[in-house]
């Protein structure tokens, strides 16, 4: 009782914020997990993500584990997905080769950091698999795009660039079967402190179709990072030769892809049951959608190169809105908080407008 409530109570704490609200695969969107209405109810609709108490869009850190009495590591099981995540009931039919666009929440432009893509094999079934065993292999890895001028260009600005929004494709050799696909962004903003880096993991279940004869492997959720690894505890604002992006290296079948937005011209339901394992099948994503749908991609895409902002982000000309930046070194926008917010300095670098205690 007390974990859950300490969870209610960081709620209106984190001073970061994202999930991912809805995915599209062949032109068809599925709804994601809605914090703001899910974890209140007691028998929310199915959905493909995997579902959370946190409702105040907040991340996974040591920090955070500290806040909640527990150990303040990476080797903790909600570093998986998120804090008490338990396994999503409905999964995605996809084509190893379809590509998959991400909807993310609108992400602060101050959160720099990598945007990170794994896959795990669930066996038998991603709705009852204990999350504890999945083994993560990466297929997709993005970090410092552009370090001329630091705190530089990151994925995350490339993700805010293309609509809030991250385009992956599921590996044409990939062998079918069901699979947990975690995407997570990881924001350095705060990162040159000891247990300062923030986890954004979103996980979801897909089944997989396809000829593909590759089962890579993997690697536990728990032994994903370390605290001191080069790309988790690092300072983005000095100028930085190279960075190393956290976790294993990228299976060797993944496909790096230029970033796009997917029109969306259908709205799907994702398929209840055990997700057996499909036999080999022709491209195509099943029988998850509500009808029959094609993919348009938008023909503009991403450009590597992203200017970093550095004004008042969504703030106005004399006041910063809550989790926007209002200081640090460099810093030209706003240094006053909204009403109801303080600002709260986080190194010599950032400091953040976040609600008041009272």
């Amino acid at each position: 009782m007390y974990k859950a409530l300490a969870i209610l109570m960081l709620a209106d704490l984190v001073v970061g914020h994202g999930h991912i609200s809805n995915i599209v695969v062949n032109g068809v969107s599925y709804q994601g997990w809605d914090i703001g209405s899910f974890p209140y109810l007691s028998n929310p609709p199915v959905v493909a993500v995997w579902g959370t108490p946190n409702t105040g869009n907040g991340f996974i850190s040591p920090y955070m584990k500290l806040m909640l009495c527990e150990p303040a590591s990476y080797d903790s099981s909600d570093i998986i997905y998120h804090m008490d995540a338990t396994n999503a009931k409905g999964h995605i039919v996809v084509a190893a080769g379809d590509k998959i666009n991400l909807q993310w929440t609108t992400w602060p432009d101050t959160h720099h950091g990598p945007v990170i893509t794994y896959l795990a094999d669930c066996g038998a079934s991603c709705e009852t698999v204990d999350k504890t065993t999945l083994k993560f292999f990466k297929i997709d890895a993005v970090g410092l795009v552009d370090e001329s001028t630091p705190p530089g260009t990151w994925a995350d600005d490339q993700l805010i660039a293309n609509g809030n929004s991250w385009m992956v494709e599921i590996p044409p050799k990939l062998a079918p079967g069901n699979y947990v696909l975690r995407n997570e962004i990881i924001a350095l903003h705060s990162a040159n402190n000891a247990d300062g880096a923030q986890n954004y993991p979103q996980c979801f279940n897909l089944q997989v179709t396809g000829s593909g004869s590759d089962k890579p492997s993997g690697v536990l959720g728990t032994d994903l990072y370390s605290p001191t690894d080069p790309g988790i505890l690092v300072n983005i604002y000095q100028s930085l030769a190279s960075y190393t992006i956290p976790g294993p290296a990228p299976y060797t079948g993944a496909v790096s892809i230029a970033q796009a937005t997917s029109a969306i011209t259908a709205s799907g339901t994702p398929i209840t049951g055990s997700g057996a394992v499909p036999t080999t099948t022709t491209a195509g994503s099943g029988p998850s959608t509500t009808k029959t749908s094609t993919t348009t991609l938008v023909t503009k895409t991403t450009t590597t190169k992203v200017p970093t902002t550095t004004g008042s982000g969504s703030g106005s000309a004399s006041t910063q809105t809550v989790y926007g930046q209002c200081g640090g070194l460099s810093w030209n926008g706003p240094t006053a908080c909204a009403a109801k917010a303080t600002c709260a300095s986080y190194n010599p670098y950032y400091s953040q407008c976040v609600p008041s205690s009272n």
